[in-house]
C-alpha cells in the first residue's frame, strides 16, 4: 500500500511540474495538490480528517504569519526608498561617476542596483528602479536585451542576503537562521553572482560606442530635488543592523524607513509623519498582495508533504543520492530545471521537491536551504520570464522572450553551478 501510494504521489508531482511549466496558476495548483495529497494520506493511514483541518489547513498558514509581516514591512521599506528619491539619486550619482564610459557605467549601475536590493523587495520596487535604470542604459547605447538582462540579474544577485526573500524561504525551513553560518554563504554567493554579472556585461559590451551625453540629458537624470548624501546609505541600514547588531528584520526596516523619511525632508511635522507612513505602507502592501496569497497556500502543501513522508521513503529510498558532493553536482548540472517554475524553483514545483527531500531526511537543512535557494534565485528570479519583474523588463524594453533567455540563462547557469559547489565546500564536506 505504501509503495503504491508513493508511486501515485510521484505521478501527481510530475503532472504538477508540467502544469507549472505551462504557466498554470500556482495558488490554485498548490491548493489542489494539498487536497489531493491529503486524501491519499488519509487513504494510506498517515493522517486523519482532523490532521487535514488543523495541521494542514489551519496551522500551515498560521505558522507563516510572521513571514508575511516581514514581507509587508520589507515592501514598505522599498516604497520609502522609491518615494523619497533615494534610489533615483543613487543611480544618478553612479552614472555621473561612470562618465562617458558605457561599459564602466553599466557595471557600476549593476553594483548599485545590487546594493539597493540587498534590503529592498517587491515587484513595485523593481519596476520603480527599472524605469530609472533602463532608460539610462539604453541611452548609453546598451542593446535592449543586454540592458534588461543585466538589470534583473543585478536585482537577483542581491537576493542571497535580502532579508525579505530569506524570511520567505525560512518559513519552509523551520529553525534555519539568518546568522553567521548562513551569511558566510550568502555574502560569498552574492559576490560571485555580481562579479559574473559584471563580467557578462563587459563581454557583451566590448566595442560598443558611447552615448553617455544622452543619458545625462534624459529626464531620469534630472530629479526635482536632491537627496542629502548621508541619506544614500539607507539601503544598507537594515542589512547592517541585522548582520552586525543581530536586529530582527521589522525593527531594522522601521528604523531605516524613518531615517530615510526624515533625512530627505519628507517628515517635518506630526501630520507629515502620518501622511507618509499611511501612503508608503499602503503602497507596500498592495505591491505584495498577490504574493501573500501564494505564501499562505504553500505551507499547507509543505505540511501535508511531511505527513506523507513515509510514502516517499518507500519509493525513493536508495534512489535519492546520500552523498553531498553528488547532490551538489546534480543541482549544478540540472540548474535549468529551475526555469518556468520547474522542480528546482521553490516558487514553483520546487516546493514539492523541497518537501520530498526534507521528508526523506537524507541531508541536513544547513545544506538543503542554500542548495534550493540558489536555483530559485538564479534561474527563476534572475532569468525566467515567468517572474513578474522579468516579464515587465521584457515588455518595457520590447524585446523577445528568446533574446532575454539567451542573454541571461547561460550566465545564470554558471552562477548557479559555482554557488552549488560553494554549498558543498561550506556545508557538505563535513557530512
Amino acid at each position: 500500500m505504501e509503495f503504491a501510494i508513493g508511486i501515485i504521489l510521484l505521478i501527481t508531482f510530475a503532472v504538477f511540474v508540467v502544469y507549472t511549466v505551462k504557466g498554470g496558476n500556482l495558488m490554485l495548483g498548490f491548493l489542489i495538490m494539498t487536497v489531493l495529497w491529503s486524501v491519499l494520506g488519509m487513504i494510506g493511514g498517515t493522517m486523519s480528517w482532523n490532521d487535514f483541518q488543523v495541521t494542514v489547513l489551519e496551522e500551515g498558514p498560521e505558522g507563516w504569519g510572521s513571514t508575511a509581516v516581514v514581507v509587508i514591512f520589507g515592501s514598505w521599506f522599498g516604497q520609502v526608498l522609491i518615494q523619497t528619491g533615494i534610489a533615483k539619486e543613487l543611480i544618478r550619482k553612479t552614472v555621473e561617476l561612470g562618465g562617458d564610459r558605457p561599459v564602466i557605467t553599466t557595471v557600476l549601475v549593476n553594483i548599485v542596483v545590487c546594493l539597493i536590493f540587498t534590503s529592498t523587495y517587491g515587484a513595485g520596487a523593481v519596476v520603480a528602479v527599472g524605469v530609472i535604470v533602463l532608460p539610462i542604459l539604453l541611452a548609453l547605447g546598451v542593446p535592449k536585451a543586454i540592458a534588461a538582462s543585466s538589470y534583473v540579474m543585478s536585482v537577483g544577485s542581491a537576493m542571497y542576503i535580502n532579508l525579505v526573500l530569506f524570511r520567505q524561504m525560512q518559513g519552509l525551513f523551520p529553525g534555519f537562521e539568518y546568522d553567521a553560518n548562513y551569511l558566510k554563504y550568502g555574502f560569498a554567493a552574492m559576490g560571485i553572482s555580481i562579479v559574473i554579472v559584471s563580467i557578462s556585461t563587459i563581454v557583451k559590451l566590448r566595442g560598443k560606442k558611447s552615448h553617455a551625453w544622452a543619458a545625462q540629458a534624459g529626464p531620469a537624470m534630472q530629479p526635482e530635488t536632491r537627496v542629502p548624501a548621508y541619506a544614500l546609505v539607507t539601503p544598507l541600514i537594515p542589512v547592517v543592523l541585522a548582520v552586525f547588531l543581530n536586529w530582527q528584520p521589522i525593527p531594522a526596516f522601521i528604523v531605516a524607513s524613518f531615517f530615510a523619511l526624515i533625512a530627505t525632508g519628507k517628515i517635518r511635522s506630526y501630520a507629515d509623519a502620518g501622511r507618509e507612513l499611511s501612503k508608503t505602507f499602503y503602497d507596500g502592501v498592495v505591491d505584495v498582495a498577490a504574493l501573500l496569497g501564494f505564501l499562505f497556500i504553500v505551507p499547507m502543501f509543505c505540511k501535508v508533504a511531511t505527513l506523507d513522508a513515509v510514502f516517499f521513503q518507500s519509493v525513493l529510498d536508495g534512489v535519492i543520492p546520500s552523498n553531498a558532493l553528488v547532490i551538489c553536482i546534480a543541482f549544478a548540472v540540472l540548474a535549468p530545471l529551475g526555469l518556468f517554475r520547474g522542480p528546482l524553483t521553490v516558487f514553483g514545483a520546487g516546493t514539492a521537491t523541497m518537501a520530498i527531500l526534507m521528508a526523506l531526511d537524507v541531508f541536513p537543512i544547513a545544506l538543503l536551504f542554500p542548495l534550493l535557494y540558489n536555483p530559485t534565485i538564479t534561474l527563476e528570479l534572475m532569468s525566467c520570464p515567468t517572474q513578474s519583474w522579468n516579464m515587465w523588463a521584457i515588455n518595457y524594453t520590447k524585446i523577445s522572450t528568446k533574446d532575454f533567455l539567451i542573454q541571461g540563462v547561460p550566465w545564470c547557469w554558471l552562477i548557479c553551478a559555482i554557488n552549488s559547489m560553494l554549498v558543498y565546500f561550506l556545508y557538505g564536506m563535513a557530512l
